[in-house]
């Protein structure tokens, strides 16, 4: 999983290497938003069912799995790769080399949530910021509960939920209807950023989604996108890197464009004319423009 993070242990030594994220699940945020009808008292309720559930799911799954043996997983444990697998024989039960896992809640749609909520996202209205990060907060604080009350690696999650955005907005949209700035798109948006659609500078975008990545101990990231070549301004480009730096991210990606010429196979930025073949687009659309990579 492309921001799964790895590290703390409270079962052994604090490493990313030999280890991995046993499961995670995620909680669609604008849903219990919309189900509370702006009510934070009921929303909180709601979220710590949810929360609970999420647990106990994780730990019912962990009940069938940590009764596997060592040669179900002949790659991760028969080869060492696994932490601690290397003291099991192929017959043993895998159960005591999973404390060394992380076990993750992941939510999705934070900026539809708080539209839901108070009208506007974090991109929007500090008073928006200031909840989300209450709210993110708030997980991270059950999920650390729950590390210190079972010695297991509890964890809270910015969850990569491309798939799910869709299957969560499909679901919110059916039983809801359609209502602006929530459910009126088709995707809600991942984790915690701020809606890709919302016009904001690069380092505003930074400032505000940053306080969340040490929210996010099992995982987060954050997206800039240039709509030009970055190769043209590398002072802006590297101005971004070190805000991005600076503002303590723990995983971030500056994306810029990435157009191909159907012709010759040219893969870079092309305006009019391909810097390869220098085949020159007469008609709209004989380039593949994508602005989005």
């Amino acid at each position: 999983m492309c921001r799964t993070r790895v590290m703390s242990n409270v079962n052994g030594p604090e490493q990313s290497g030999s280890r991995g994220n046993f499961a995670f699940v995620t909680i669609n945020l604008p849903k219990l938003a919309l189900e509370s009808k702006g009510d934070l008292d009921e929303f909180f309720r709601l979220y710590d069912k949810y929360i609970t559930v999420c647990h106990d799911y994780l730990l019912f799954r962990l009940k069938t799995i940590e009764e596997k043996r060592v040669y179900n997983f002949p790659f991760l444990m028969g080869q060492g790769v696994w932490l601690d697998s290397d003291k099991l024989k192929p017959t043993d039960k895998i159960k005591d080399v999973l404390k060394h896992a992380s076990y993750s809640i992941g939510f999705c749609g934070l900026a539809e949530c708080l539209v839901a909520l108070t009208g506007k996202h974090h991109g929007q209205s500090d008073a928006a910021q200031e909840l989300g990060l209450k709210i993110v907060k708030h997980l991270r604080e059950r999920t650390d509960e729950y590390t210190k009350l079972e010695t297991r690696n509890w964890t809270t999650f910015g969850t990569p939920a491309e798939s799910t955005a869709g299957q969560f907005q499909r679901a919110n949209r059916k039983k809801y209807g359609l209502i602006k700035g929530v459910t009126d798109r088709a995707y809600m948006t991942n984790s915690s950023h701020v809606p890709v659609y919302f016009p904001i500078c690069a380092h505003d975008k930074i400032r505000i989604e940053a306080p969340y990545h040490a929210l996010c101990n099992a995982g987060h990231i954050a997206y800039i996108e240039m709509d030009g070549d970055p190769t043209k301004n590398l002072s802006a480009f590297e101005a971004v890197v070190r805000a991005m730096h600076d503002a303590d991210m723990g995983y971030f990606s500056i994306n810029h464009p990435v157009d191909r010429d159907p012709v010759c196979g040219y893969t870079g930025i092309i305006q009019n004319e391909c810097p390869h073949c220098h085949r020159k687009e007469i008609t709209r659309g004989t380039f593949h423009i994508d602005r989005m990579k």
